[in-house]
């Protein structure tokens, strides 16, 4: 079977259509959040689902067509156009002028991509459509989605989503409405909540928590990723890896989370390939779901985002010469910043600061999307084999953020999928890292699980 990575094959697709509510909506204006209204929300995220098909002879453009219309019934203001007020304040004029939908088949089956499905995807330009126009944040569709046949009688479904509407909690909480709709209820089994002045900012706005995310710093070295010579990659780590990770602690810190126990050792491993200078500041940006934080927590049909980026702050000589302990605890820190009273300071200084973007030099930013239920989304096929990102790269730098995607294999275990954007050179001293400390018998009778596995490169 032929690797993902080498895989080539032809999409043809149907003329691009704009799917409205199936029902009359309400026609209003409705006003994005200040925290939706973050400049560095300003980008459409591309996120992509694999199905296996059964022998029923259903067609899953139909299927998902019919159920959309019929969601967006519920969550129509994904039916309407962004524009811009006063203060480049983002609203949403609900005109029912629709969702963008193509559908289309491919000339290859889902065996093809081989046993682990990840990013980076091959001839992924033709699962994720480009309409001239529709990639612009204001006065375009807020949802474009794609659903690809495949000769085996699977389908791939693909969606860009702006992110100023949702985060990937919101976003597949309507993916999840679409597919109980497609598969025939009545109404979404979580009503949708806007509310989006739940996270306004206060009258008047006061900055009452440090955000280092939005540190001014200079880059004064030239150190922001080069955008000609990326190197793309997935890593796969299994409970084997995390297993030797967390042996290597203290046994006080043993007991921290996956996330913050991979998060530091991918950060402290591409510290060191960058080769910073000693003195040098280098920050980790963790994205943190913070809808408990509230007091009372957000409505459960609350789908704006509601997130924050808090940064960890340190030198790079210390991240580097220190054991993974020392970041391990920078990242805790960080993570038990985010707080109500940190949500109202956000809001607070978008507002205050005119919407600032949180800084990139020397920064490597986690989104985990391992709980958030991407593969859990059915359209009435059952579950996703892969649910996730399309692209370990977004926005303008590439080689600022990595996703966490969770991946089952044959047997139902579980495992992470770290996708990673760095230059080629610093890509190899990466890897090299990595197998330094993940260390496994000799090769002649390496085991897959002994080590992070390199899944594809691009």
């Amino acid at each position: 079977m032929a690797p993902q990575d080498s895989l080539i094959f032809k999409v043809r697709r149907c003329e691009a259509e704009l799917v409205r509510p199936a029902k009359p909506t309400p026609r209003e204006y409705k006003r994005l959040s200040d925290i939706d209204d973050r400049e560095g929300l300003r980008f459409l995220i591309p996120v992509i689902q694999f199905y296996r098909g059964d022998d029923t002879g259903r067609d899953p453009a139909r299927a998902i067509r019919e159920g959309l219309a019929n969601a967006l019934v519920f969550y129509y203001p994904f039916a309407g156009r962004l524009r811009e007020w006063p203060g480049r304040k983002l609203v949403v004029d609900c005109n029912e002028e629709g969702v963008a939908f193509v559908e289309a088949s491919a000339d290859v089956t889902l065996d093809q991509f081989g046993d682990a499905i990840h990013p980076p995807f091959p001839c992924l330009e033709e699962l994720l459509f480009d309409i001239p126009g529709s990639f612009s944040v204001l006065d375009s569709p807020l949802l474009l989605i794609q659903v690809t046949r495949l000769k085996c009688g699977g389908f791939i479904f693909a969606v860009h989503l702006n992110h100023t509407m949702s985060d990937a909690t919101g976003l597949v909480q309507l993916l999840k409405a679409v597919g109980e709709m497609a598969r025939g209820a009545n109404a979404p089994s979580i009503l949708p909540v806007w509310q989006r002045e739940l996270l306004d900012a206060r009258d008047p706005p006061r900055i009452t928590c440090n955000h280092h995310e939005f540190d001014q710093v200079a880059d004064t070295k030239g150190t922001l990723n080069p955008l000609d010579d990326m190197d793309h990659r997935s890593f796969i780590f299994s409970p084997a890896q995390m297993s030797i990770l967390r042996s290597g602690l203290p046994p006080h810190q043993r007991v921290s989370s996956t996330f913050e126990i991979l998060t530091a050792f991918v950060w402290r491993c591409r510290t060191i390939a960058h080769q910073h200078d000693p003195e040098e500041e280098v920050r980790l940006l963790c994205i943190v779901n913070a809808r408990s934080k509230f007091n009372p927590p957000l409505p459960a049909g609350y789908y704006g985002n509601a997130f924050a980026s808090p940064g960890a702050v340190t030198s790079a000589g210390k991240l580097c010469q220190n054991p993974l302990g020392y970041a391990l605890e920078l990242v805790k820190k960080a993570k038990a910043e985010v707080t109500e009273e940190y949500m109202r300071s956000l809001a607070d200084l978008t507002v205050i600061r005119g919407r600032p973007s949180v800084t990139e030099v020397r920064s490597f930013m986690v989104s985990d999307t391992t709980k958030v239920g991407f593969g859990d989304v059915d359209f009435g096929w059952g579950k996703a084999i892969y649910g996730g990102q399309a692209t370990g790269a977004v926005g303008a730098n590439p080689g600022l953020a990595s996703f966490y995607i969770l991946s089952r294999n044959w047997q139902g275990e579980t495992s992470i999928i770290v996708t990673v954007c760095l230059p080629a050179p610093v890509m190899q001293r990466f890897v090299q890292e990595l197998y330094a400390i993940l260390k496994g018998p000799p090769a002649t009778t390496m085991h897959k699980e002994k080590s992070p596995v390199i899944l594809s490169s691009m």
